[in-house]
């Protein structure tokens, strides 16, 4: 197959119009005011629609919402979470005795949240995840419930940015 090329005018061929339409586009954005994030002592606020690190959550009397249904365990396209049921005498009558979840493999998704019929998975806004070792990126379920416990990410200490 024989692909024909157009056929140039001489003001494409010097691509001087290429060159000063480039040069316009540079000079708008040269004079727009930027904000820049000084990290470790100017936190960045996340939107109120942020998808962070799935934690898990408790009831009002304590105890935790898991059920281990393992919704979040199949619809999890990384296969991050791991849980493995126990029984118990309570009302509900299975609980996870172990809950996983690799943040490693997990890719924020949020479908975890979505399929959780009774709220035990939430996605926080905490977002500074990262570690040398990849073991240690392997939540259990006490870490986990931990993180769910912790107050709002905003403790009034962050600075929001401002748009401009």
């Amino acid at each position: 197959m024989i692909v024909k090329r157009p056929v140039l005018k001489w003001w494409e061929k010097i691509y001087l119009p290429t060159i000063l339409d480039g040069l316009i586009t540079t000079f708008k954005h040269l004079f727009k005011k930027r904000v820049t994030v000084q990290y470790p002592e100017e936190k960045w606020v996340p939107p109120p629609k942020f998808r962070g690190a799935p934690v898990l959550l408790t009831g009002l009397d304590g105890r935790e919402k898991c059920t281990s249904c393992k919704l979040c365990m199949f619809i999890c396209p990384p296969q991050a979470i791991r849980i493995v049921a126990g029984e118990t005498e309570h009302p509900i009558e299975k609980f996870p005795q172990e809950f996983y979840i690799d943040f490693g493999l997990c890719i924020f998704c949020g479908y975890c949240e979505e399929v959780c019929p009774c709220e035990a998975i939430w996605l926080k806004h905490k977002y500074e995840m990262a570690d040398f070792d990849r073991t240690n990126l392997i939540f259990d379920k006490e870490k986990l419930l931990e993180m769910g416990r912790e107050e709002p990410y905003l403790k009034g200490k962050e600075k929001p940015l401002k748009k401009g």
